[in-house]
């Protein structure tokens, strides 16, 4: 690592348990939304990476749903926030347990609005007991369905059943969203040099309504998103 990377490092971990701190002092989802969303914006800054919005038009006004997205990176989650700026929509994002322990990404993650997926537990009454109270309360949920970040050479790796499962259990319209740039290449290419900005475009799908089982959910995501099989 360089220097500037270590000094990036150690801000971003201020920066995240910084505005961890400020998510675990409120239970106020507009207050939840508002935080994370100038928590993406100013660590993004820090890393000279702007993000394009496609498709605004497509978003529905009302209505809780279940939006998927392609994952890559570190920072797609920051990337995923951009989505709503412009609306009230509130979204639980389903994490690991892996970042609920983390020393980097716990605070943050407990606090900010999640649903704690714990994949070594004997049974998931209670996860998807979470999702539906969040659910009936007008939040959204937010899901990556490759269940990891995707590090081939490939558009997108194999979609996990989770989201179909949350989508038929719940009702919920499936908003998919595809994060274009690789997200991954434009944070290491911000971090060996930051002078030069990387910018990111992340595209809104048609909703996809979650009765429709004529194709695989995979399968019309890639077709929506015109994505190699």
């Amino acid at each position: 690592m360089n220097l500037f990377q270590i000094k990036m490092a150690i801000y971003a971990t201020y920066l995240t348990n910084r505005y961890g701190l400020k998510l675990k002092k409120t239970d106020s989802s507009s207050e939840k939304k508002k935080i994370r969303f100038t928590y993406a914006k100013e660590l993004l800054t820090a890393l000279n990476i702007t993000i394009e919005v496609k498709g605004e038009e497509k978003l529905a006004q009302e209505g809780p749903c279940l939006l998927i997205s392609n994952h890559r990176s570190i920072i797609d989650p920051l990337v995923v926030e951009h989505v709503f700026k412009k609306s009230d929509t509130f979204g639980l994002w389903i994490s690991k347990k892996e970042l609920y322990d983390s020393f980097f990404f716990g605070l943050f993650t407990r606090n900010g609005g999640s649903i704690l997926l714990d994949r070594d537990a004997k049974q998931m009454s209670g996860f998807f007991k979470d999702i539906k109270g969040h659910v009936k309360k007008g939040d959204s949920i937010f899901l990556f369905p490759e269940g990891t970040r995707n590090k081939e050479q490939t558009d997108l790796s194999e979609f996990k059943s989770g989201a179909q499962i949350i989508a038929m259990k719940n009702r919920l319209p499936i908003l998919p969203v595809y994060i274009r740039t690789n997200s991954d290449e434009a944070l290491k290419a911000s971090l060996n040099n930051t002078s030069q900005p990387q910018s990111i475009t992340i595209e809104i799908g048609d909703y996809i309504d979650y009765k429709d089982r004529s194709v695989g959910l995979e399968e019309a995501y890639r077709k929506m998103f015109n994505l190699k099989a």
